[in-house]
Formats: structure tokens, C-alpha cells, sequence
């Protein structure tokens, strides 16, 4: 599941990467909504979210690109988004237009397992799954309770801190994906800090059900000359891709 900031470096771009990605072989993808205040990011997710918002994204640009989209993707969308944007638009109102453009999940970082019933009730509502994360520090009596509430899958944070590129993908991790699968029966995606092939098909080996990719994606968008970036986004799903196949 590649992960995309919406409007890096504008939405008409945004929608050519989204629809190559899924030709490249992307089973989902993850959304980004821009926000001045992402704390769960690092500072390549940071530049791109400032990036987006400089050039004039917002949340309802955001679902008017995918309004337009409809009928062309026809893989699930998940949005990445923080509360304060969902407060500001209203659960009831962000749910239903989300799901007026095709959205199937929501994932909030900042969004406490003890405040999640309202929301992930209201999404359900709308057809669109509340995805709940943990984190290495997660306690185990806690992990099995998020594990039980998520729905879709089951969101694990690989490290502790924010999101970025990492060398190695750390052996806990591997604990941790099993731990959550005698939990509940929904699937695991392993995100935050899963960089290249490797790291994909190390996960996958941990019994993992998916790999979310962000960094490392963003920052090859960002770097390639103007006018590629769907053809550069598109060759580094096809990589990661191939490492599951």
C-alpha cells in the first residue's frame, strides 16, 4: 500500500500518480490529507504536506480530484488524516463526503483508541472502515484491544517515533505482527519506516498482510524532473510489487 500526499506538487499530478500506481500494482493506497501540524510525520512527509498546502490543496480540493476519479480507480482509498480537520469539517459531514467520493478507510494517528467508537460508528455508517494503529510500545493487553476495534486491518507502526526512511526494519517487529494476529482475525500492515523490496518482503515473511510505503515514495516523487512523477511513482510500485509476487 504506497502512500500518497495529496497535491505534492499539485492535485492534477496527484490524480496521474494515483492511477498509475494502480496500474503498477498497488492493492491500496493511502491518501494523504495536508496538514500544518502533522505530528506523527517526518520531515520528508512534513515537506510534502507543506508542499501540497503551498500550492493551494485543501480538503475539499482533495474530494473533488477523487470525485473525478470515480469509475477510474477501483482500488480501496484510505485517507490519512489528523482530528483537528475532522473536527473542523464535522464526523458526520467529512464521513459522508468521504464516502461520496469512493473513500473505503480512514486512518486518524492522533485519534485515541477511547475516542474512536464515535468516529469508527459514523464511518461504518458510511461504508468506510476506521483503521486503528499500534505502536512497538502499544502495551500487549491494550494491542489486542485495538486489534479487536480496527476495522479493515490493523495499522503497526514498526518503530517509535514518526514516520521516514529506515535501513533495517527492526526484529520486533516480527513479535509484534504475531501478537496482533492471535488478537483478531483482521489483517496487519506494517508501515512507518518500510523503505525498499527487502523491507517488503521481510514483513511479508513475518506473516504480515501488507507493507505501506510512504517516505521512501514521496521522496522519489520529489526528486523526479517535472512531468515524471506518475512514470517514477509508478516504477518503484512495480518494484515493490514484483518482491510479493
Amino acid at each position: 500500500m504506497p502512500f500518497l500526499m495529496a497535491g505534492d506538487p499539485n492535485l492534477e499530478t496527484s490524480a496521474e500518480i494515483l492511477l498509475k500506481l494502480q496500474e503498477s500494482g498497488a492493492d491500496m493506497i493511502e491518501l494523504g490529507i495536508p496538514y500544518s501540524d502533522p505530528l506523527a510525520d517526518g520531515p520528508i512527509i512534513q515537506l510534502s504536506a507543506s508542499r501540497a498546502l503551498s500550492s493551494g490543496t485543501s480538503l475539499d480540493s482533495v474530494f473533488d480530484m477523487l470525485a473525478k476519479l470515480k469509475g477510474k480507480l477501483s482500488i480501496p482509498i484510505i485517507l490519512f488524516t489528523y482530528s483537528n480537520p475532522l473536527i473542523n469539517r464535522g464526523l458526520e459531514r467529512f464521513c459522508f463526503e468521504a464516502s461520496q467520493v469512493g473513500v473505503s478507510g480512514l486512518v486518524v494517528p492522533d485519534l485515541p483508541l477511547e475516542e474512536s467508537e464515535k468516529l469508527s460508528r459514523i464511518a461504518a455508517d458510511k461504508n468506510i472502515d476506521l483503521i486503528l494503529l499500534v505502536a512497538p510500545t502499544t502495551p500487549k493487553n491494550r494491542m489486542k484491544k485495538i486489534a479487536e476495534t480496527s476495522k479493515g486491518f490493523t495499522y503497526l507502526v514498526s518503530v517509535t517515533g514518526v514516520t521516514g526512511e529506515r535501513k533495517v526494519i527492526e526484529d520486533n517487529v516480527e513479535i509484534l505482527v504475531k501478537q496482533l494476529k492471535e488478537s483478531s482475525s483482521i489483517p496487519v500492515a506494517v508501515g512507518f519506516g518500510i523503505s525498499d523490496s527487502k523491507h517488503v518482503q521481510k514483513v511479508r515473511e513475518w506473516g504480515a498482510d501488507g507493507a505501506i510505503v510512504g517516505s521512501a515514495l514521496v521522496k522519489r516523487i520529489a526528486n523526479a524532473s517535472k512531468g515524471m512523477e506518475p512514470n517514477e511513482a509508478g516504477d518503484f510500485c512495480k518494484e515493490l510489487h514484483l518482491s510479493t509476487t
